[in-house]
C-alpha cells in the first residue's frame, strides 16, 4: 500500500477496522451534533458551522485511528500522523463538500 509501504494483505484488516470506526464515529458524531443544534435551536447551517463540523469529525476520527496505526504498524506518533495525513486531507474536503451539498438538498424547514 502506498501510505505505509506494506502489502495489501497487511493493510486490509486496518482498512476494514478504520472503515468500521468511521461509520460508527459518523453516527455518534452526527447524532450529537444534531442534538446540539436542536438544543440551540439552530435553523440554518452556515459555512462556519459546516467548517467546524468537518474539522470536529475529522479530528475525532484522527484520535480514533492514530493509536490503531501506531499499534498495527509498530510506528511512532509522527509516523502514524504522516500515514494518516493524505487520508485526512481527502476526507476533510469530502466531508465538508458533502455536508454543504446535503444542506442544500435537504434544507431545514421551520416546523
Amino acid at each position: 500500500m502506498v501510505i505505509n509501504q506494506g502489502d495489501m494483505q497487511e493493510s486490509l484488516p486496518v482498512a476494514v477496522i478504520v472503515s468500521t470506526a468511521a461509520v460508527v464515529w459518523n453516527f455518534i458524531y452526527n447524532t450529537g451534533f444534531e442534538a446540539c443544534e436542536q438544543r440551540r435551536q439552530v435553523l440554518v447551517r452556515t459555512f462556519k458551522t459546516r467548517t467546524l463540523h468537518a474539522l470536529g469529525f475529522e479530528g475525532g476520527l484522527l484520535l480514533i485511528c492514530l493509536p490503531l496505526y501506531m499499534l498495527w504498524y509498530g510506528v511512532g506518533v509522527w509516523t502514524a500522523i504522516s500515514m494518516e495525513i493524505a487520508l485526512l486531507t481527502f476526507f476533510l474536503v469530502y466531508t465538508f463538500v458533502f455536508t454543504l451539498l446535503f444542506d442544500q438538498v435537504f434544507a431545514r424547514t421551520n416546523h
